[in-house]
């Protein structure tokens, strides 16, 4: 198992270039079940959570080639349109395969997914909206089972909670769905309005990409097409709290500044000077941080993604800050690890006071999601001696080389492999 080991207090200073985003990706990868010609996936960046759907599509029938950042995908035909519980468990976007096949095949079963420990991610509104489809839908020993021998109806459907991936696989099991389906309160995330361009990319006929109602008008196939993946706002936004933190100088280059609105002006009401650069976004961490307050909201409200990562920040600025978490129910687990490096930080329900300390001490670590592990890399960045974070699997899920592009701003990181584990 492999841990990061840091040694705090270096400035960091240089260029970084953003990777494909994971969460665009994974959807879209879903999606090539949806034809027999081949799909091609150009910037697709080297996670582990690529490598597990690209594992499950292959078992499915897909015909996966990988080739440095292009992905290429074909599917000719799915022998038996099961997602086993093996595959499934520790990825929840595993559960985007449901929609491409029942919509496609016109039968799925696909295990109840896993992923992280942030809290409930209940797959009702998946369900829900595909019976409105005209699917039998039942859950069964743990899984999924959806058929729809005569092909999905055309419907209404609206979302109680605009949900990413209930949006998703939806959207993909409308596809070729007869008549008009129009989805109501639609998630307003760019991964989501990427994948509609994308779809209409093959030969969807989708509306309304980027708001609140798409309107998805059945086709009868889609073909081949080629599309390049949106850059991952998470891992920019990581970087441009990285530079600020640590009172850095960091040119971002590829960072999509339309998708980060909420948290540039939290960083600025922080004092960090942020200004477009060309094509890039210059960072430039300011000292002393000044505490801001945050609440997590869908999109494009402050993303939940980034509130450990902000947290990590808030623990050495100046003066209080209360953070408050709406989207998940259990996502302060990175508190406690916090904690252990001298942060001051008290929860209260959904909410997290923190009270900014002059420094953070290194400490050993141990990560519990995707997002606190690159919380705890960012505290170990600005505490004085060694960090040792342990359970990186966790951000190897979502970062692309994270250690490996800090290194080359100036950080000190070593990756080290324990071989008795």
């Amino acid at each position: 198992m492999d841990r990061l080991v840091i040694e705090g207090g270096n400035r960091l200073v240089g260029e970084v270039t953003v990777s494909g985003a994971k969460n665009a990706v994974l959807p879209l990868m879903a999606g090539a079940l949806l034809t027999g010609e081949e799909l091609t996936i150009t910037n697709v960046p080297a996670l582990r959570d690529i490598r597990t759907l690209s594992g499950l599509l292959t078992h499915l029938g897909v015909e996966v080639k990988a080739e440095g950042d292009r992905l290429c995908l074909r599917t000719p035909a799915v022998a038996e349109p099961v997602a086993p519980y093996e595959m499934v468990k520790t990825m929840r976007a595993s559960i985007l395969v449901l929609g491409p096949l029942l919509g496609r095949f016109k039968r799925a079963k696909v295990s109840l997914p896993g992923g992280c420990a942030i809290g409930a991610r209940p797959v009702n509104l998946h369900i829900d909206g595909l019976r409105r489809m005209g699917a039998t839908v039942e859950i069964e020993h743990g899984y999924i089972k959806a058929e729809a021998p005569t092909g999905l109806k055309g419907a209404k459907i609206y979302l109680e909670v605009p949900t990413v991936t209930g949006t998703e696989n939806l959207m993909l099991a409308a596809v070729f769905a007869s008549g008009e389906t129009v989805i109501e309160n639609a998630a307003l995330e760019p991964e989501v309005a990427f994948l509609a361009h994308a779809l209409n990319k093959m030969g969807a006929k989708i509306s309304g990409a980027g708001t609140e109602r798409l309107v998805i008008e059945g086709v009868d196939g889609l073909h081949a097409a080629e599309v390049e993946v949106i850059p991952d706002r998470v891992e920019a936004g990581t970087f441009m709290i990285a530079s600020a933190m640590t009172v850095g100088n960091v040119l971002i280059k590829n960072c999509p500044m339309d998708h980060l609105e909420a948290l540039v002006v939290k960083l600025r009401e922080a004092g960090t000077v942020i200004t477009t650069e060309g094509s890039g976004v210059r960072v430039v961490g300011k000292w002393p941080i000044r505490s801001v307050d945050l609440k997590t909201m869908a999109y494009p409200g402050f993303p939940t993604d980034m509130q450990a990562q902000m947290m990590a920040m808030m623990t050495i600025a100046g003066g209080l800050s209360v953070i408050r978490e709406t989207v998940f129910e259990n996502r302060f687990m990175h508190v406690g690890e916090l904690r252990r490096m001298g942060a001051n930080i008290a929860v209260d329900g959904r909410s997290a006071i923190i009270r900014g300390v002059s420094t953070l001490g290194g400490a050993p670590l141990m990560a519990t999601d995707l997002r606190a592990s690159a919380s705890l890399v960012l505290a170990g960045l600005v505490a004085a001696g060694r960090t040792e974070v342990s359970r990186i699997y966790h951000l190897d899920r979502g970062y692309d080389g994270l250690e490996k592009k800090l290194i080359k701003l100036g950080a000190v990181i070593k990756r080290v492999h324990d071989k008795n584990e």
